[in-house]
């Protein structure tokens, strides 16, 4: 009875325990049998600096008598020779180019003197841009060469010479940067997406020579040449084949056209023929007929070609772009249709089923906040005004972009409407009623339009009825902008205008830059730039306003003996930022950085750094905005905030803002801020004010065309100041600092509290 209740009771887990069993009997058998002969070498051997592995190589190892010594590891410590000089490790300025990545396709185009400034051209503007780089080849160089086009000239008009000396160029200077090269002649029209597509299936390590093969004149073998009017392709490694045989075919294959001298030398010499399709790729190309129409031609071969030959004008190269351009609309188009077809079709196998599917079909949902911080505010609009404004007026007028993109918006939501309802019913706008929009960071601007339309029906009758449409545009694909490489070794010169008034912050932006900067051996030179009054200037001699200033620089030249702070003093009744840069743009060679600063800002390394990144000579200037605290009166009134807060509220951005109304502080070059003085001179001949009126930022933008670069800048503090505004300067530039000071008070919130308080106290 006691063995059946027992029994009864782990019943349930005897299933586990034959398991467990079972498995370990099984491990403990393949134990063994592994194991083998404990007497057994393992025939690895490392005495001789030698690793032996396999049966082969213990067998000889054992007739070699270190056939029975057991694996040993030995460490290899490093130790510096110190009679061996030390190599420097160099490293290349890209990665792509240390791990030997090549760039995919490298086009050259044979041009002549005749055609550089017509045909060339037209190719340039069309499809010049789309391929990574574009080489023109032309035998002699007009005397105006066409402004952004890459044009190599080798100094003879042969045809044949042309191609010699362009083939020997491409392998010469660009032979290991490329995996494809494409040779083309200006009469030829591209498709710059497909042909970069082909490429990019095509493997790099074949000797390929690809285009539309062409009979021999005689037509008696069976190798063919590719016919230059449609562009052919060659391989990094045909071409790298081809280079020690070009002299011997420059000089024995005799031939008229080119494209048939380059087919002979490549087919006496490689072996190799021209083909139309490789590893199931075809090239495919299309032949332009005399007078041919490209709006009208609708063929399948015509829409799906790489190249299109014989171009006879630029006017003709340019309608075919379009027409291209329209091809590629329309197809993809029809790609996003396929795609929302079946993302709609996949949504019923998905938990949340249709209701899942967002509008528009395939745009990124709308951000969902999380908290009521994060709520995307609506801008409410009409066809005139706008109800919020850059300067928090309530109302302003519609004006410049902003009108634009609602005439736009307004004039796609009633084609929509004439679309989806036409025959039965067709709309004409009469006005917006109400207009609501928001820009979503997750899928674009968001708009919801309250029109009046008037509907017409088939029969002539019309209503006025009132209609809410919804509109998105989404935001496009990411494009990444090539920019120029910068270092953060440059040096940087800071500037520091001081005028009287500003004498008691100097000593506070000393004590910061010679910690920031000096103790930490940074590459920066800073210069004081004195301002005095005509008043101060004439009792310099008798009593110097800027002599406590002047002996703190002293003091930090006295205890960095290696360091010298020049000073220029300047003597001016309205301190414009202009004029100053003016005198210290003569007195810097053209290729400085120059750091523009003020004397309440907080130079660190995080800053200088950045300024060297974000200013590019003859590219990008950089005008940082500033985080500014704000007034300690407002914020803490009676009580004084605690050190470890304090320390805390400064690193996290807390208690302050950006000030985007200030534009003291900029990174620019020398040589960009003296290009676009140059180009404002004539202005300033028909108007002498213009000097006192604009700031440093204002001539980089309407004269330089340059990209100005403006953005936050979390490394750059300044603590709280009332600046004084002076009001001989533009009307713009006084109202941008009585705005700062006035935002820089406090936050709502902290003014709310304090007008609160203010009338409590006042009530009792």
């Amino acid at each position: 009875m006691r063995l059946s209740s027992f029994l009864a009771v782990f019943r349930p887990a005897l299933p586990l325990i034959l398991g467990l069993s079972l498995g370990c009997s099984l491990s403990l058998l393949m134990v063994s049998w592994t194991q083998g002969d404990a007497e057994d070498s393992c025939g690895d051997e490392l005495g001789n600096g030698r690793l032996h592995m396999g049966r082969g190589d213990a067998q000889r190892d054992s007739r070699d008598g270190g056939g029975d010594e057991d694996f040993q590891p030995r460490v290899v410590p490093y130790h510096k020779d110190p009679n061996k000089p030390h190599k420097k490790v160099l490293r290349t300025r890209y990665i792509h180019t240390e791990l030997g990545i090549r760039e995919r396709l490298l086009v050259g185009v044979l041009t002549s003197r005749a055609t550089l400034n017509t045909l060339a051209v037209a190719v340039n503007r069309t499809v010049g841009h789309r391929f990574h780089r574009t080489f023109f080849f032309t035998g002699l160089r007009s005397p105006k060469v066409p402004h952004g086009m890459t044009v190599v000239a080798h100094g003879d008009d042969r045809p044949v010479w042309l191609m010699y000396e362009t083939v020997r160029h491409l392998n010469h200077h660009y032979g290991s940067d490329y995996d494809w090269f494409l040779l083309a002649q200006d009469d030829t029209y591209m498709q710059a997406d497909r042909l970069s597509e082909l490429v990019g299936h095509l493997s790099a390590g074949q000797d390929l020579y690809m285009g539309r093969a062409e009979e021999f004149i005689g037509g008696e073998e069976k190798a063919r040449y590719c016919h230059g009017g449609y562009g052919y392709l060659l391989s990094r490694s045909l071409l790298s084949r081809l280079q020690p045989h070009l002299d011997t075919c420059r000089n024995d294959i005799l031939s008229v056209r080119p494209d048939e001298w380059l087919g002979r030398c490549i087919i006496d010499y490689l072996g190799l023929s021209c083909v139309e399709a490789y590893q199931e790729r075809t090239y495919r190309y299309f032949e332009l007929g005399k007078n041919a129409d490209p709006e009208r031609e609708d063929s399948i071969q015509f829409k799906t070609a790489f190249t299109v030959h014989p171009i006879s004008e630029p006017s003709l190269m340019y309608r075919l772009h379009k027409r291209f351009s329209q091809i590629e609309l329309e197809f993809t188009y029809q790609q996003i249709q396929q795609l929302q077809v079946q993302i709609n079709n996949l949504s019923d196998l998905t938990p949340e089923g249709r209701a899942g599917v967002t509008w528009p079909v395939g745009i990124n949902p709308p951000f969902k906040p999380r908290t009521r911080f994060e709520v995307i505010n609506w801008e409410y609009f009409t066809e005139e005004h706008i109800y919020s404004c850059v300067d928090s007026s309530p109302k302003c007028e519609m004006r410049g972009a902003d009108r634009a993109d609602v005439s736009a918006v307004l004039e796609v939501a009633v084609e929509r409407l004439n679309e989806r309802y036409q025959p039965q019913l067709r709309f004409r706008k009469r006005r917006l009623l109400n207009g609501y929009r928001r820009f979503d960071p997750t899928r674009g601007m968001e708009y919801v339009l309250d029109l009046a339309l008037e509907a017409y029906t088939q029969k002539g009758h019309s209503q006025v009825l009132a209609k809410r449409v919804n509109l998105l545009r989404p935001l496009s694909a990411v494009e990444i902008i090539p920019m120029p490489y910068v270092t953060e070794a440059t040096r940087v010169q800071v500037i520091l205008p001081v005028t009287a008034q500003d004498q008691d912050f100097v000593g506070n932006f000393l004590d910061v830059f010679v910690m920031n900067t000096l103790d930490t051996h940074d590459n920066v030179l800073l210069t004081f730039l004195f301002i005095y009054d005509p008043f101060d200037a004439q009792r310099v001699s008798q009593t110097d306003v800027f002599a406590g200033i002047k002996a703190m620089i002293g003091e930090v030249e006295k205890r960095y003996g290696d360091v010298k702070i020049p000073w220029i003093s300047v003597k001016t009744e309205v301190p414009s930022q202009v004029k100053l840069m003016d005198i210290i743009s003569k007195k810097h060679p053209v290729d400085t950085l120059f750091f523009l600063a003020g004397v309440w800002t907080e130079i660190n390394a995080d800053f200088l750094n950045r300024c060297r990144m974000n200013a590019i000579s003859n590219w990008q200037v950089f005008f940082p905005i500033h985080f500014q605290e704000y007034s300690p009166g407002v914020m803490y009134r009676d009580q004084q905030p605690s050190a470890a807060s304090s320390s805390f509220a400064s690193e996290s951005l807390r208690d302050g803002h950006f000030d985007r109304h200030v534009f003291e502080e900029a990174c620019f070059y020398n040589a960009d801020y003296m290009t676009s003085r140059t180009k404002m001179a004539a202005d300033i001949l028909d108007n002498e004010e213009l000097l006192e009126s604009l700031d440093v930022y204002d001539i980089f933008v309407r004269y330089s065309g340059l990209h100005v670069f403006r953005a936050v800048e979390p490394a750059l503090i300044q603590k709280y100041v009332r600046r004084a505004c002076n009001p001989r300067f533009s009307e713009d530039i006084y109202h941008r600092c009585v705005l700062s000071n006035l935002q820089g008070l406090g936050s709502r919130s902290h003014l709310a509290m304090a007008l609160f308080e203010q009338e409590q106290a006042n009530s009792t």
